[in-house]
């Protein structure tokens, strides 16, 4: 049996085994194997929650998806980063060899063969990013947005031999570091507080003997949270929204509002220029963002009108209309859905009318933010201008 980075603890009288691997290596899924065939432990727990574990089982859950509510939902930018981050895996899987988290698959179906207790010990996925995005800063949002756009361009050739040395516990304190001084928020959610959550699972897992499967990334924290005590009601609950981005939110369309309404009282002509801009703007470049998304004229003019009435309203969006526009013009078809399952290439975002809506809804929307930025600026100058200050 091969043992090269496992990881053996004892925790109340248990055996705990930590196999550390890569989710696009075909020597992780080998190892899986052969290291619960040897040990038949009473447990095996993979750093899966139920919702991935049933999009593994379920090779037609696309098939079942309705677009409609995704964008009901406001799920439609969490979709759209899973399935970037995904056919990310799948690519780079595919260079291997190797079907995307085949080491996780390889747990399950060991487990099944030797008896063992099935654990699925990650948190739910939704409520990680939840807790990931309301988490980070400003800044902290567009550097990872920019990262994972930049995802879809990757395509750099990454060996069998380099994807094991990731695995070493040197390649993965530099990597740590790296994540921790450039997002801080996002190692904190995403790497620190599931270390908390998989440690808690593993644990209390049934038996004597216990194998978990773990992305390597995990296993460090994992080694230290086993023998301490973990709060898993606090990170199931989504951490409150911070108070000035109610204010932040709330605070510049009742301001624009404000200053338009009382342009059109002290200059009725100005009121006109004033609200003309607003429009302009804020409709104009959330139709751009559409147009980039490749969407159909009735989108774009959706986009257009709707964009500078609901930046007046934060409860509102203009991509959610724009991507019901979208999806009802040219309707996503069965096929569509299938070949999310295969992974998509930077061109197939375009192509593919799943991707497409959800893409349209995200440019719309950013469209429309940066609109509300230049488009409040220049409302705010014109009734300066005014009053004569």
């Amino acid at each position: 049996m091969n043992d090269q980075n496992i990881v053996r603890l004892e925790y109340e009288g248990k055996e705990i085994i930590l196999i550390p691997t890569a989710h696009i290596s075909k020597k992780s899924a080998e190892q899986v194997k052969e290291v619960i065939d040897a040990e038949q432990p009473d447990s095996v727990c993979v750093e899966l929650d139920k919702q991935r574990y049933n999009s593994i089982k379920d090779e037609n859950r696309w098939n079942e998806m309705d677009i409609f509510q995704v964008i009901k939902e406001k799920k439609s930018l969490l979709l759209l980063v899973n399935l970037i981050i995904s056919s990310f895996q799948s690519r780079m899987a595919e260079k291997m060899g190797i079907n995307a988290g085949q080491e996780m698959m390889q747990g399950i179906k060991s487990a099944e063969e030797i008896g063992a207790e099935l654990v699925l010990a990650d948190r739910n996925i939704q409520i990680t990013f939840k807790r990931v995005w309301r988490g980070l800063g400003f800044i902290e949002k567009l550097k990872l947005i920019m990262q994972i756009v930049s995802m879809i361009f990757f395509d750099e050739e990454i060996t069998e031999k380099e994807m094991e040395e990731m695995k070493s516990s040197d390649s993965l304190n530099i990597l740590l570091e790296e994540m921790a001084s450039s997002f801080p928020g996002i190692k904190h959610y995403l790497l620190d507080e599931r270390d908390q959550y998989l440690a808690n699972k593993i644990k209390n897992a049934p038996g004597d003997k216990i194998v978990a499967v773990l992305g390597a990334a995990h296993v460090p924290g994992i080694q230290k949270e086993i023998y301490k005590e973990q709060d898993l009601d606090r990170l199931n609950k989504l951490p409150p929204k911070k108070n000035w981005g109610k204010i932040f939110s709330w605070g510049i369309p009742l301001l624009i509002g404000f200053i338009i309404i009382s342009t059109f009282i002290n200059n009725f002509r100005t009121g006109i220029e004033v609200t003309k801009a607003w429009f302009i703007w804020n409709g104009s470049l959330s139709a751009l963002g559409v147009l980039l998304g490749r969407g159909h004229i009735l989108t774009v003019l959706t986009a257009f009108l709707v964009a500078p009435l609901s930046s007046l309203n934060p409860t509102l969006a203009a991509g959610w209309f724009a991507g019901i526009v979208e999806a009802y013009v040219r309707k996503p078809k069965v096929r569509d859905f299938q070949e999310l399952s295969k992974g998509i290439s930077v061109k197939e975002i375009w192509a593919n009318k799943v991707t497409k809506v959800l893409l349209i809804v995200v440019l719309a929307n950013l469209g429309s933010v940066i609109g509300t930025y230049i488009g409040g600026a220049s409302v705010i100058k014109t009734f300066l201008e005014s009053l004569n200050l």
